[in-house]
């Protein structure tokens, strides 16, 4: 049997398509739509996202998944929406500018936190969003929008 093989992507390119899928999902369509597709990731489940053709011809399929087991107060569509923004116009700033996103292992060996973050304020409660990446057991890549204890950011700025 033949092996098929793949060429990885750059990490520039695979932050490209994330920010698009990530906006072709919930930001460009209509606000019920977008609704939707959050009351979804909230209940636990996993959005699918599209199928991208990649520079050597396979093609990768990506699906969505939130955890908000670190965000203080409480969640509601505005909320995430205003993370979602923010992170997504920060990882763009970051690429047009063609810096370099810093790269954190998550506990799963092939799992990656991108070092961009979105901070965000509701009722005078700080929350921090970031992006990662994992592959799931069905071939999908999981793009896991995750908010992180801000607790830990300001204890980093005062030391």
């Amino acid at each position: 049997m033949a092996q098929q093989r793949t060429q990885p992507i750059t990490q520039d390119k695979f932050l490209l398509i994330a920010v698009k899928l990530l906006h072709r999902a919930l930001v460009e369509p209509a606000r019920t739509q977008c609704k939707r597709g959050f009351r979804e990731l909230y209940e636990g489940r996993r959005l699918p996202l599209n199928r991208v053709s990649m520079p050597d011809a396979s093609t990768a399929r990506f699906v969505l998944a939130l955890d908000y087991s670190e965000f203080r107060g409480r969640l509601n569509f505005g909320a995430f929406r205003a993370s979602l923004e923010t992170l997504l116009n920060n990882l763009a700033a970051v690429l047009k500018a063609g810096g370099k996103v810093p790269l954190f292992n998550a506990e799963h060996p092939d799992a990656m936190i991108f070092g961009i973050t979105a901070v965000t304020v509701e009722d005078e409660q700080p929350n921090v969003m970031v992006l990662g990446t994992e592959p799931d057991d069905g071939g999908a890549m999981v793009l896991k929008l995750m908010y992180l204890d801000p607790a830990q950011f300001r204890e980093g700025a005062a030391g």
